[in-house]
């Protein structure tokens, strides 16, 4: 295999790991792509890479970096010169007024070569053609260089080159705050291909590569992959109410009656030649959600009631219930049309009386609470979803609330956001609940929506 088929199996592997589904074809016209490009232009082969190979915008943000690792802007020993740091910081700024964005690139890859690199393997002076460095830091490069504190000479230096023409003195911040944004990104990405170079790109590309805002825990998604998690409620909403619906009118054609099935044979000897179907009449199901709200669960609860609300037309009726220690009724909050995604768990925890005494999570007052005042809420026709870590805070789990909704519900899932291997550690009452009801790990958007695909009724 060429080193470039190689990188490409690598490139292609790695998204793989990332869960960006390609192909064998796929990856015959990314060579192909590659072939055709050639290497002249570094910007056009990853453009065309990326149109043979990815399926939606939102698959960039791992592609662009694993690109980097594959396809870096230099392969080979460091710089033999080594800038000093004022001297970079004066020529950083100097790039930035002019927004040069290949002298950008270089520079990042000068900064990590003079400032990123730290220890130093015994007897490695860098005669043997290595660094002498143990590793590179973009941490250690950025806060060395403090390029976030060049934004008042850079401001200077474009008003006195007259770059600054239609931007008000706000927008010219912003645009020179993306600019050194751009700059750590390149830091980022280069310290990323040097480590990659000494312990393996497979490596690397696997475990320091940030994986797409769908397979992130929700456990531990910031503010900003949650914000991007939300913008994509829609469309998975959209592929899961395709599924359901091809669900739906398979299930409408009914099983085959064999007694009519039977009797009908008798004009043909006994042989069943036309098997007759049961006629359903399709009903459409009911749908109680019951989430968790308290803490970092609530992160999870927001995008699965999000996401419920997204599929409401899939169900003849939809009813959402919060609790911390106590339970209150939010389905109006999530109203066709009304549900503001990024304000709904603070307008659900402002305008809903879901906390007692204490403001920590009773699983056991709480399903208690759910039983006595909204038991008319579940029938037999209703499927219900408990969303929560099942963590108890040493109280009661109250068991005997949870068989009462099984033998009222026609089904009952728990998702629980934490890792299987969490269940029963500490507070968890997990093992407990999931003796009564079926309990699944749920992690992540993608584990949420290849569960509720299966899960949800018809």
């Amino acid at each position: 295999m060429t080193g470039v088929e190689a990188r490409i199996t690598g490139l292609v592997g790695a998204l793989r790991a990332h869960g960006v589904r390609i192909g064998t074809g796929e990856t015959v016209d990314a060579a192909l792509a590659a072939e055709a490009l050639g290497f002249a232009d570094r910007e056009v082969l990853r453009e065309g890479l990326a149109a043979t190979l990815l399926h939606g915008s939102g698959q960039r943000t791992v592609f662009d970096p694993v690109f980097d690792l594959y396809f870096p802007r230099d392969v080979g020993a460091p710089l033999t010169e080594r800038s000093g740091r004022e001297e970079l910081r004066d020529r950083l700024a100097d790039a930035l007024a002019a927004d040069d964005r290949a002298l950008l690139a270089r520079l990042a890859t000068e900064a990590v070569d003079s400032l990123g690199g730290y220890g130093a393997t015994p007897g490695s002076d860098g005669s043997d053609g290595s660094d002498g460095s143990d590793g590179w830091s973009a941490y250690q490069t950025l806060d060395r260089l403090r390029p976030g504190t060049l934004l008042a000479r850079v401001r200077s230096d474009v008003r006195a080159r007259g770059g600054a023409a239609g931007f008000a003195d706000r927008l010219l911040d912003d645009e020179i705050r993306r600019r050194i944004e751009e700059f750590r990104r390149l830091v980022g990405a280069e310290a990323r291909r040097r480590v990659a170079e000494r312990r393996g790109r497979d490596r690397i590309a696997r475990r320091a590569v940030a994986p797409t805002a769908d397979r992130v825990d929700f456990l531990y998604a910031g503010r900003d992959k949650l914000a991007e998690l939300r913008r994509t409620v829609r469309p998975l909403a959209r592929k899961l109410a395709t599924r359901l619906a091809a669900r739906r009118r398979r299930a409408a054609r009914g099983t085959i009656d064999l007694r009519r099935t039977l009797r009908s044979s008798l004009s043909t000897g006994g042989v069943p030649m036309r098997p007759v179907l049961r006629r359903r009449r399709p009903v459409r199901p009911e749908l109680v959600l019951l989430c968790d709200v308290s803490g970092s669960v609530s992160g999870f609860s927001d995008f699965t009631m999000l996401l419920v609300q997204a599929l409401h037309d899939q169900f003849s009726k939809v009813r959402v219930f919060a609790f911390v220690n106590r339970v209150d009724e939010v389905t109006g909050l999530l109203d066709h049309g009304r549900a503001d995604p990024d304000g709904l768990g603070a307008r659900i925890r402002d305008e809903a009386a879901l906390t007692g005494w204490h403001g920590s999570s009773d699983y056991g007052v709480a399903l208690g609470e759910f039983t006595e005042r909204y038991g008319a809420a579940v029938g037999p026709r209703t499927t219900v979803f408990v969303l929560g870590d099942a963590r108890t805070n040493m109280g009661d789990p109250n068991l005997s609330a949870v068989r009462d909704l099984t033998r009222s519900a026609r089904r009952v899932y728990w998702l629980n956001p934490e890792p299987r291997a969490q269940w029963g550690t500490g507070d968890s009452a997990a093992p407990d609940y999931a003796e009564l009801v079926e309990m699944h790990e749920c992690r992540n958007a993608m584990q949420l929506g290849t569960i509720v695909g299966r899960l949800l009724p018809v």
